[in-house]
């Protein structure tokens, strides 16, 4: 467990860097994170770092147990101070060991999937460390896509990663590095 939140730990470290310098208009761009820009990304992941699982039951019953309407209260919440304030409450949430109640693993898959979802279309890139890559994916591969995973994605090919000892699954050969196959079987597009 403290291997988990020391990546998580780490990955914010490195996202709060990234996003430093990032010039206001930036943090409008579409993220790979469908109807979300850069700064409800960042909100996403603000508003989870501070989640608890007496807030996160108490904000579900708000929602009327309507998950994507818990999560745009959460994004709303978190951006209205503007992308300063954001990247300010994500820097004092980056230590915390709080969350949605979710397997840990999930974790590690919102650090990789929601650093590329910002990244990627910022135009920066991070080498993250390959074998809390390679949890993430095989959390995502065993978990339904109804869930936020991607089982169902997968079904039907063989996963190869190219940069470690890692295959899944039977069927057509799909080769990526582990963190290409993760944003693929976590619906995002890699191109």
């Amino acid at each position: 467990m403290d291997e988990i939140w020391a990546v998580v730990h780490s990955e914010r470290e490195a996202l709060i860097r990234d996003l430093e310098a990032l010039p206001a208009e930036g943090w409008a761009t579409p993220s790979l994170c469908p109807g979300w820009d850069v700064h409800d990304v960042v909100a996403h992941l603000v508003n989870d770092a501070k989640t608890t699982k007496l807030s996160f039951v108490a904000g579900l019953v708000a929602a009327r147990f309507d998950f994507d309407r818990y999560n745009r209260a959460g994004v709303a919440r978190e951006r209205a101070g503007g992308p300063e304030r954001t990247l300010a409450s994500f820097r004092a949430a980056s230590g915390r060991t709080t969350g949605a109640p979710a397997p840990k693993a999930t974790r590690l898959v919102e650090a990789f999937v929601h650093g590329e979802d910002i990244r990627r279309p910022l135009g920066l890139t991070r080498d993250y460390p390959v074998a809390p890559v390679l949890d993430a994916l095989r959390y995502q591969l065993g978990s339904g896509v109804a869930f936020g995973g991607g089982k169902e994605r997968a079904q039907g090919l063989r996963l190869v990663a190219s940069d470690a000892d890692f295959a899944a699954g039977e069927g057509r050969e799909v080769r990526g590095t582990a963190l290409e196959l993760l944003l693929a079987v976590s619906g995002r597009s890699t191109l």
